[in-house]
């Protein structure tokens, strides 16, 4: 199929939804499909994006920024994107996970869109529950059960028989290279290495990682990510020697640091902010550097929310405690420290799972809709 996939965000950008579109295109790619994505302009700068993200398949990569008109500058952007789409050709389906320019791409094919929280402004719901009457919508795809089902909950048109289905399907993570080299880490080299990646904004228990490494000494923290901005205010604040922030990695770059550590961290807490500290989507997250952790093995400690049960399961695949309980984590973590035959048990799990369950190739196939009883098409 030839597919265009439309995101509302940078490209590329240190953001984990930049990461997730691009791997997912990566899939289609991987799935024979013929994609092209529409990205905003990038936030960071890559001499080459593909590269930058670590893409097996050089898709093309159409930019448009939005003008900056109130109000007017997301439509315009949606506009000028279905007027390219248009003239690049037939279209067999329209995916992704930008409002906007979905329901502006009306008419030109199927269309399917990808949600990842309930939109929080009064103007964006408006325009979801427009882009949710279309006949030509065919599929809403949420990344948790929990999002799906708060999606039905909210929007009766999604109930009713004859409405766009609604299909849960998490995050994921691509298989490593069987081999590679590991991060050379400042600190001991005998010392136990607890490594976490991703953001160091809110809700995403870096206070714990920095409380556990004043009462764990004998063990080094490696924390891997973070904008500058949360990067310098992290750094400002009293913390032990035995801490280290590596900031922001290109995500092809990622391999040999997750290879150099013996355990890894997932301290999400009761309230998780979204890119830019806003918002709170700890109901139905799908973070996904816990599905990175399990595709290269790691040992997993991670935080007791009902939505990562849905992946997680203590004891299994990970070890998991209350999100803010120190002492637990401080058990946890000894705990791991001196069993090493239980870490590499709850590694293979890990990613046994993965490798069965939760590759973005894998993803692909979920959320297509079957197209060959498609209905007919929005007014374009």
């Amino acid at each position: 199929m030839r597919i265009v996939y439309l995101h509302a965000c940078e490209i590329p950008s240190v953001y984990a939804n930049g990461v997730h579109v691009m791997r997912m295109c990566d899939a289609f790619a991987d799935a024979g499909h013929e994609i092209t994505l529409y990205a905003g302009t990038g936030s960071t700068s890559a001499d080459d994006i593909h590269a930058y993200y670590g893409n097996r398949n050089r898709f093309p990569v159409r930019i448009f920024g939005t003008p900056r008109i109130p109000v007017l500058g997301r439509w315009i952007r949606a506009w000028r994107i279905r007027r390219d789409v248009r003239r690049s050709g037939a279209v067999d389906l329209v995916y992704g996970r930008d409002l906007y320019a979905l329901l502006a791409s009306a008419g030109l094919a199927p269309l399917v869109y990808e949600t990842h929280l309930l939109r929080p402004g009064r103007g964006q719901r408006l325009v979801e529950r427009v882009l949710f009457r279309l006949p030509g919508l065919r599929r809403v795809v949420t990344v948790t059960h929990a999002l799906a089902e708060d999606y039905r909950r909210t929007v009766p048109r999604l109930r009713r028989r004859g409405g766009p289905e609604v299909v849960a399907v998490s995050d994921c993570a691509d298989l490593p290279p069987d081999t590679g080299p590991a991060a050379t880490l400042p600190g001991r080299p005998d010392a136990l290495k607890v490594g976490y990646v991703g953001h160091l904004y809110p809700g995403r228990g870096i206070d714990v990682v920095l409380a556990l490494a004043g009462s764990l000494p004998d063990a080094d923290f490696h924390l891997v990510g973070g904008t500058d901005e949360d990067l310098a205010h992290w750094r400002s604040r009293p913390r032990t020697p035995n801490v280290y922030f590596h900031g922001h990695q290109p995500p092809a770059r990622l391999h040999p640091y997750y290879r150099a550590f013996d355990l890894v961290l997932a301290p999400y807490q009761q309230r998780v902010a979204v890119a830019g500290g806003m918002g709170d989507i700890s109901r139905w997250i799908s973070p996904m550097k816990l599905f990175e952790y399990m595709a290269h093995g790691k040992t997993i400690i991670a935080s007791d929310l009902p939505v990562l049960r849905e992946v997680l399961t203590d004891g299994v695949n990970c070890l998991l405690c209350p999100p803010d309980d120190l002492a637990a984590w401080t058990a946890a973590v000894k705990h791991l420290a001196g069993a090493p035959e239980e870490r590499a048990a709850l590694g293979a799990t890990a990613e046994r799972q993965l490798r069965s369950d939760y590759t973005w190739r894998a993803r692909v196939d979920r959320v297509l809709p079957n197209l060959d009883s498609a209905p007919g098409l929005g007014s374009g």
